[in-house]
């Protein structure tokens, strides 16, 4: 039975991520573990590890520089499966403009940065019918992503498929090499970086555990891949 470190940053609800990784254990006939921790030498010895969180980056740069961040890059190091979700996606890139000289975990370069909303129909000179005009801010509900390349990964469960799935967030991760993209998602003006793909990593913005069935895919690949 594989042992799945759920880390807890403090932050978000890991009761809803916890049961969609069960449940999802169970479809793909992957039967799993999950402890809940924030201590680093559980993670440290997991077989796969789960970043979810919901919540401010400060917090979460807080909580990575207290052994749990050195722990979370050795897992990945060593090529443990590493799947990040919503901050946990964000935690690991350099920065964030939400918190100026909080540090990620600086496994890919690149800065989160601030979603803007839309302008008003008179500030756009267009109609309000234009699809831009008046968007806000989270990008809050369901929306269609798609895969800008080809993924090897978890994220092959959505090969050939456009699928809805669930956002809830007002900043997005954009890594200096573009090439790690693996998903995108149009709100607005804005190309949303959806999902992030690279060997044994991957994250997404977006909430697996909110997505219904088609975040049940994406977790149980991970499981049983």
């Amino acid at each position: 039975m594989q042992a799945i470190a759920l880390v807890d940053f403090g932050m978000g609800n890991l009761r809803s991520v916890e049961r969609a990784l069960l449940q999802a254990a169970g479809e793909a006939g992957a039967p799993c573990a999950v402890t809940r921790t924030g201590d680093p030498e559980v993670v440290a010895r997991a077989d796969k590890v789960v970043v979810p969180g919901q919540g401010a980056f400060r917090d979460c740069a807080a909580a990575l520089a207290n052994g749990l961040g050195d722990a979370l890059r050795e897992q990945i190091r060593k090529g443990t499966p590493y799947l990040g979700i919503c901050l946990g996606m964000q935690a690991l890139l350099d920065a964030s403009e939400e918190a100026e000289g909080a540090r990620g975990l600086g496994v890919f370069p690149g800065v989160v940065k601030r979603l803007t909303p839309g302008p008003s129909g008179a500030e756009a000179g267009a109609p309000a019918g234009e699809p831009w005009v008046g968007i806000k801010i989270p990008h809050m509900g369901w929306n269609r992503i798609t895969l800008t390349r080809e993924v090897e990964g978890p994220l092959r469960a959505y090969a050939g498929d456009h699928p809805f799935v669930y956002f809830v967030h007002s900043y997005h991760a954009v890594p200096n090499d573009p090439t790690l993209v693996a998903a995108t998602t149009q709100h607005g003006p804005h190309t949303i970086t959806a999902a992030l793909e690279r060997d044994n990593v991957t994250a997404t913005q977006f909430h697996p555990e909110k997505s219904q069935e088609t975040g049940l895919r994406l977790l149980a690949r991970f499981l049983g891949g």
